[in-house]
């Protein structure tokens, strides 16, 4: 049987959000205009978090763990039926176990791991995810403009582990009162 697998990351996500908006959820794509959050998806008070991967990879599971902080959930989603099944199997510890994960060939989602939420006395960041379903409520009502940038929320951290810069979201930035503000982000050398 020929299967057609998706040739991009963004490729995944149409099949991604029908999935989601088929389960209820209002659905974001790229919602901050910077490419950190591939999918968000928000059904009431409830947000879902998806990273989107051609293949397996390390790091798709460590940009899972690290958008912990603002969804109630979050799962990878890939073009790859080795890579999903290998996710699966590999990725057991307690944290990874939570995230779930997703198989996008055909057009469609096959739901290879369900997500699990981060609650419980080990929920972390529960402020910053009530923070950031306000944010959502902003984009939701027009108040943040659908693939506008979230001016000042992203910035450039250097790593002591190998001293290469990533962009990353501070929590604090994110959930400042008042919300992201205005104006080009940061950046340090």
């Amino acid at each position: 049987m020929n299967r057609r697998r998706p040739v991009s990351e963004h490729a995944l996500a149409e099949p991604v959000r029908r999935h989601l908006e088929g389960l209820g959820y209002h659905v974001w794509v790229d919602p901050d205009g910077r490419d950190y959050f591939d999918v968000v998806a928000m059904r009431e008070e409830e947000v879902g978090l998806v990273e989107l991967k051609l293949a397996n990879g390390p790091r798709v599971f460590a940009q899972a763990l690290r958008r912990r902080a603002w969804g109630d959930w979050v799962a990878v989603a890939v073009a790859s039926e080795p890579s999903a099944e290998r996710m699966v199997r590999l990725r057991t510890t307690p944290l990874a176990r939570r995230v779930g994960v997703w198989l996008v060939r055909d057009d469609r989602v096959e739901v290879r791991r369900a997500s699990h939420a981060w609650s419980g006395p080990d929920a972390p960041y529960e402020a910053e995810r009530r923070a950031f379903r306000g944010v959502l409520g902003q984009l939701a009502r027009g108040e943040i403009p659908a693939g506008a940038e979230w001016g000042g929320v992203g910035r450039m951290v250097r790593r002591a582990s190998s001293g290469r810069g990533f962009a990353e979201y501070t929590i604090e930035e994110l959930t400042r009162p008042g919300g992201p503000p205005a104006g080009p982000p940061p950046t340090s050398e």
